[in-house]
C-alpha cells in the first residue's frame, strides 16, 4: 500500500466517529428540541453536515485509491447514514490499515530476502 493510500484511509478513519458522535448528538437535540425549550438543532446540524460531507468526501478519495470492491464501499457509506455505523466503520478501518501494513512488511522482508 502506498502512502497515499495509506492517507486516505487515515482520514476517512479520523472523520468516522466525530461524525457518528455528531449524528447521534443531532438526534438527542432533535428529541430535547420537541421536549422542551432547547434548539440547538441548527449549530448540531451544521457541524454534522460538515461532518458527513467530509466523511463522503474521504470514502469517495479511500474508494478511488484502494479500489474497494461496489459492494465494501457500499458497506462503509451505509455505515455513514447508520447512527452508530461510524464507530464500526472506524473499528474495520483499522483492521484493514494493519492488515495492509502486515502485508507490506511481509512483501519488503521477502523482496529483501530475495
Amino acid at each position: 500500500m502506498d502512502i497515499k493510500t495509506a492517507s486516505s484511509l487515515h482520514r476517512l478513519r479520523l472523520v468516522s466517529a466525530p461524525e457518528a458522535v455528531s449524528f447521534l448528538l443531532l438526534l438527542v437535540c432533535s428529541v430535547l428540541k420537541r421536549t422542551t425549550d432547547f434548539n440547538a438543532v441548527p449549530v448540531m446540524g451544521a457541524i454534522h453536515g460538515i461532518l458527513f460531507v467530509l466523511y463522503v468526501l474521504f470514502w469517495l478519495d479511500a474508494w478511488n485509491r484502494t479500489k474497494w470492491s461496489f459492494g465494501t464501499a457500499a458497506l462503509y457509506f451505509v455505515l455513514s447514514v447508520l447512527p452508530l455505523g461510524g464507530f464500526f466503520a472506524e473499528r474495520r478501518l483499522k483492521r484493514e490499515a494493519e492488515a495492509a501494513v502486515t502485508a507490506s512488511r511481509a512483501r519488503r522482508e521477502a523482496a529483501v530476502k530475495a
